[in-house]
């Protein structure tokens, strides 16, 4: 089955879908009315079906926006004639920011305020702790939380090179002391920290949650912005805002 694929077949399949999809409509509306749709409504007609397959089998969220614009936006990018340096440049600027999206199904997701106060909450007014942020993005979570708890170690791990360079960038302006490794977290022991906070995907949920039961400790506590874990009751939930996007979730391990 499509749902067993992995997404970029997924996708592939998708897009295939839609394509011949589209040609069969253009070919059974051509005969009894002449209707003769430009490249344009081509494309954007088969970008909507696409969208409404890949919500149908239930991909991540931000996969409907990108099918819906794939094609569209080789069609402008044809019409504008640019210089092939500018798709080299805009290709190697993906890289650099989505890395191994591919592999991972974790892209750049970046979290919000009211996200970072709501943490503040969970954590130790008073003794030390050490803290870490899995996917750490540009880094906004540990800097926030630095400036608020002087007593906790704060660390962040990324492996796109993009956005772990531009913390790297940050923390030297701020002269803060976060510490910032371009790892993948699946390669840390997670027994190192009292304090681990995820906002990754549905899609690593269910491997990050068996590390953690596998490495942290008894009494730390587990975060996940957005995105809880199948079969097992989170011991605390906040609800930031409406819907599920600003939502926290926390285990005691």
């Amino acid at each position: 089955m499509i749902t067993r694929l992995p997404v970029g077949l997924q996708s592939l399949a998708i897009q295939c879908a839609a394509w011949l999809l589209v040609l069969l409509l253009y070919r059974l509306l051509q005969t009894p009315v002449s209707f003769q749709p430009s490249l344009w409504q081509l494309v954007l007609i088969q970008g909507g079906i696409a969208a409404v397959f890949s919500l149908a089998w239930r991909q991540p969220a931000w996969w409907p926006p990108l099918h819906f614009g794939f094609f569209p936006a080789i069609l402008l990018t044809h019409e504008l004639d640019a210089p092939a340096w500018v798709y080299l440049a805009a290709f190697l600027l993906l890289v650099l920011f989505y890395w191994s999206t591919f592999r991972t199904r974790v892209p750049l997701y970046l979290s919000d305020r009211k996200a970072w106060r709501a943490v503040e909450s969970l954590l130790p007014e008073t003794h030390p702790f050490s803290f870490i942020d899995l996917g750490s993005g540009l880094g906004d979570v540990p800097f926030h939380l630095e400036s608020r708890f002087p007593h906790g170690r704060f660390y962040g791990t990324e492996i796109a090179p993009a956005p772990w360079l531009i913390s790297r960038v940050r923390a030297w302006l701020k002269r803060s002391r976060v510490g910032f490794m371009r790892r993948d977290y699946a390669a840390l022991d997670l027994a190192d920290y009292d304090v681990v906070f995820a906002f990754l995907s549905p899609a690593a949920m269910p491997g990050l949650w068996q590390q953690a039961q596998a490495q942290m400790r008894s009494g730390s506590l587990f975060i996940s912005l957005s995105f809880t874990v199948d079969g097992w009751q989170p011991d605390q939930v906040v609800a930031l805002a409406e819907g599920a996007r600003h939502t926290l979730y926390m285990w005691r391990m």
